[in-house]
């Protein structure tokens, strides 16, 4: 096991994260922020605590509830009405994206309607893409091989993200 993100890096692309989503949304008066259950929560939780703080941007926060393993499986669930992000700007958000398919499912949910952005943000993209996704916003991009996992801890105190 390799520590490839201390507590501190961690925190620092978090920050800088929100701040280029700051600098795109100029323009945008309210943006939805949507994490993907999990860790992606988490990130999102982060994300609009660092956007609160330093910008004027309204931000809405939710949870987007997807059976990882089996997308196609189950229903995608919104912890908030999906009427609300018609016309919206949303900011999809993971730790991790590694084939692109938990990305990818979440973004068909979106697609069903009317939308006026949506924009991906990945904490650690390993670049092994199976879908057609890409992650508009990376904390750290990482060559890895196929057997390797990269793990993120978001609950703990001391939060790290490490290759196996």
């Amino acid at each position: 096991m390799q520590v490839i993100l201390k507590h501190q890096e961690i925190h620092q692309k978090i920050t800088r994260l929100a701040y280029q989503i700051l600098e795109q949304c100029t323009d945008q008066e309210k943006i939805f922020i949507g994490g993907i259950q999990g860790n992606g929560v988490l990130l999102a939780t982060y994300l609009k605590q660092v956007i609160d703080a330093h910008g004027t941007l309204n931000t809405q926060l939710f949870e987007i509830e997807i059976n990882k393993d089996e997308p196609w499986a189950n229903p995608i669930g919104l912890s908030i009405p999906e009427s609300d992000l018609k016309h919206g700007y949303i900011v999809l958000v993971d730790d991790v994206i590694n084939s692109g398919k938990t990305m990818q499912y979440a973004l068909i949910k979106f697609l069903q309607q009317a939308t006026h952005a949506i924009k991906t943000l990945v904490l650690v993209d390993r670049q092994h893409r199976r879908y057609p996704i890409k992650a508009d916003f990376v904390g750290l991009s990482l060559s890895t091989t196929l057997k390797n996992r990269v793990e993120v801890d978001l609950k703990s105190d001391s939060h790290f993200a490490y290759l196996i």
